[in-house]
């Protein structure tokens, strides 16, 4: 969905996972950095994107509303099949929007819970698949228990100065991520606190029974709460639409029969509701009666079933609201869908290095090396925080018909820097590392066109800086320096500001038909450098191999979501349709290839034939990490870790192993943080994992 839905608040991307960072939101006042406020009920939001397929929005009260002071109650709402993050918080519907946007409203049942209830920073952890479809996903996913702790986990790192607390549910086939947690833990950890149903334990089974059973009696700080309807009566079209056994008011039925051996239920049933007891209230459980055979599922949720599952066993159950009746949130329903327009990257961690203290990091170090740091640097989220709110362009281009087009996109306001607001600077890198960090945020480099365009509707137009070629001078790291201080320079005379879009800065490596180019393999694209008159300096060319950077080589990324004449589109999916490239391209053909990797997604993590090294968790991690893996038959395994260099750091195992599935842990606490490599050798079998080390 690109940086317009995974903004701001990522979580490490490698090449075969995306994973959350243990950055922690900073904050002493409430107001966590790297969150972007809302103009709805000044909450503050967090997009960002897991791989394999997973789309998460973090929504935290206003800072205003944040409590340092209080514990913090992580609730991951698993969303219902077919519907959007944005269809579950809701909306106030107007003519013409899709009914989905009215039928659930968790955003405002989530205001009316923090305003009726003060003892914990609500905190709501939306979680959406590619496929609108949790039991779609898991399906896909053998890995799924494991990726799905990986997100809690990692998740939890993020608040884990707040006193976090974790709260499981969903709705529909969102109860397939609690049951996929369970799945990954022998037993439910302590500090998830509460677990609720909301008609979504489909996947119930007697041994989910034992696990729930253990843990409620484990501690009276653990809630149970499930809200289900009889659905095995329901018609649609005069048909059943669930097996007598395979809805969720039987599998409500067998988890209640199930745990009443352990605990003794108080049953109270009317021509409504069955509403089953136990523990206090710590286990609650309403089964709504469907006399009229309706279908029901979504209404449950719509009237209060989110505030009734939250509440339910403390004093505030039943406070101001009513299960199954009329909305009790009506005046906090939001106006409007917003999405923040923000580079999908981890806030900016207080330790990190700032833009000169990098740039002495690496002045002597070669090519290659500079890039791996370079890469390390901007996925850990070391930009200055200007750089992340992106820019929206409306404008009007040609395709080659000569026809009009409307077209909205996004940019970033400046080229890719590292460092703070105070203390950055504009690195020039290689084509690969961009096209590698453009993939890890959901972003795309522009073309020549596009490039044109974007300084036609920049607010500051600065004079080329350029320097004579002296030796190789303007490709080492000193020129970068003096030429990102020249810059500066040149804004501050012309009293431009930081996030103002900003163009004749610097040569842009664009995408082009000429990556492809089988004269000059591995080369590198540029074009720009505009002039005040508008004119470029640099011409399209790849007259340069692709580890050739010099001062004036820059990165500024675009959103991978464009809007041609009102409907959405990828950019690559645009400059490979022969139809439709040239209203973003001047050249004469559609792309073959419209990035310098030759595929731009990321490649997803499955076992193969029945060995498999599967993605640590948490990843990142500070400074121990679980790392799984499986292999089909008795045999030698070797692992060991090696840094970004080569060089291995830490022999895990090399012995004689049993077929099946293993674990190991890898504690990192004495090497530096940043990126390592985990590598399995079983027989003719090798596979080799990234790790993100935090410290």
């Amino acid at each position: 969905m690109g940086i317009r839905y995974f903004f701001c608040f990522f979580f490490i991307l490698l090449s075969q996972v995306l994973s959350p960072v243990s950055v922690k939101a900073q904050t002493t006042d409430g107001r966590l950095k790297g969150f972007i406020k809302s103009p709805f009920f000044n909450e503050q939001i967090l997009n960002f994107s897991f791989s394999p397929e997973v789309r998460i929005q973090i929504n935290v009260p206003g800072e205003a509303s944040f409590d340092i002071n209080k514990p913090t109650g992580l609730i991951f709402f698993a969303l219902p099949n077919g519907n959007t993050i944005e269809q579950t918080i809701g909306k106030k519907l107007a003519p013409g929007d899709d009914w989905h946007f009215d039928i659930q409203h968790i955003g405002a049942q989530t205001r009316f819970l923090r305003r009726m209830m003060k003892d914990y920073n609500a905190v709501v952890i939306y979680l959406q698949t590619d496929q609108k479809s949790w039991p779609s996903w898991r399906s896909k996913h053998p890995d799924n228990a494991i990726l799905v702790k990986n997100i809690v986990d990692s998740v939890k790192n993020i608040f884990k100065d707040y006193n976090p607390f974790v709260i499981l549910t969903g709705h529909s086939g969102g109860g397939g991520f609690t049951f996929s947690f369970m799945n990954a833990v022998d037993s439910i950890p302590d500090y998830v606190k509460r677990i609720s149903f909301l008609d979504s334990d489909y996947n119930y089974d007697d041994t989910y029974g034992r696990k729930l059973a253990q843990w409620l009696k484990s501690s009276e700080s653990h809630f149970l709460s499930v809200i289900a309807y009889n659905d095995s009566i329901a018609l649609y079209n005069g048909k059943p639409i669930v097996s007598a056994t395979g809805g969720t008011w039987y599998r409500t039925k067998m988890m209640q029969k199930y745990l009443s051996g352990y605990f003794n239920f108080t049953v109270q049933a009317d021509t409504s509701f069955i509403k089953y007891t136990a523990l206090n209230g710590r286990i609650k459980i309403i089964l709504k009666e469907n006399p009229g055979r309706q279908i029901l599922h979504t209404v449950q949720v719509e009237l209060n079933g989110f505030i009734q599952t939250m509440s339910s066993g403390t004093p505030y159950e039943g406070a101001g609201y009513s299960y199954f009746g009329s909305r009790a949130y009506t005046d906090l329903i939001q106006a409007e869908v917003y999405v923040p327009k923000m580079l999908n990257l981890p806030p900016r961690s207080l330790n990190s290095l700032t833009g000169s203290a990098f740039m002495q990091k690496v002045q002597y170090m070669t090519f290659e090396q500079r890039e791996t740091e370079i890469y390390n640097e901007i996925s850990k989220g070391n930009i200055p925080d200007f750089l992340r709110n992106l820019v929206t362009v409306s404008t009007t281009l040609k395709d080659a018909a000569g026809l009009n087009h409307s077209v909205i996109y996004d940019v970033a306001p400046d080229y890719l820097a590292i460092g703070s607001n105070q203390d950055f600077c504009r690195i020039p890198m290689g084509p690969i590392t961009a096209q590698r960090l453009a993939n890890l945020i959901g972003a795309a480099m522009p073309t020549s066109k596009l490039v044109d365009d974007i300084y036609a509707h920049s607010e500051v137009k600065l004079a080329p800086v350029t320097y004579y070629p002296v030796g190789n001078a303007n490709e080492l790291v000193p020129k970068f320096i003096e030429h990102n201080k020249a810059i500066d320079s040149e804004r501050v005379a012309a009293k431009g500001s930081l996030g103002q879009l900003t163009g004749g800065t610097k040569k842009d490596v664009v995408v082009s038909n000429k990556i492809t180019d089988p004269s000059r393999p591995r080369h590198v694209v540029i074009y720009g450098w505009h002039k005040p008159d508008g004119s470029a300096i640099q011409p399209l060319t790849n007259i340069h191999i692709d580890t050739y950077v010099d001062y004036s080589h820059g990165i500024r990324l675009i959103n991978s979501d464009i809007i041609i004449d009102g409907v959405s589109y990828k950019t690559d999916k645009v400059l490979t349709d022969p139809a439709r490239y040239s209203i973003i391209s001047k050249e004469s053909a559609p792309m073959t290839q419209p990035g310098y990797l030759s595929t731009t997604s990321v490649p997803q993590s499955t076992p193969s034939g029945g060995y498999g090294l599967l993605q640590n968790y948490p990843n990142p991690f500070n400074p121990e990490t679980v790392i799984p893996y499986q292999i089909p038959e008795a045999g030698k395994v070797e692992i060991k870790i090696i840094d970004a260099l080569g060089r291995e750091v830490a022999g895990l195992l090399n012995q004689e192993m049993t077929a099946g599935k293993h674990e190991i842990r890898f504690n990192a606490k004495d090497l530096p943080g940043g990126i390592y490599f985990c590598h399995l050798k079983s027989g003719s079998y090798t596979e080799t994992r990234k790790l993100v080390f935090i410290k």
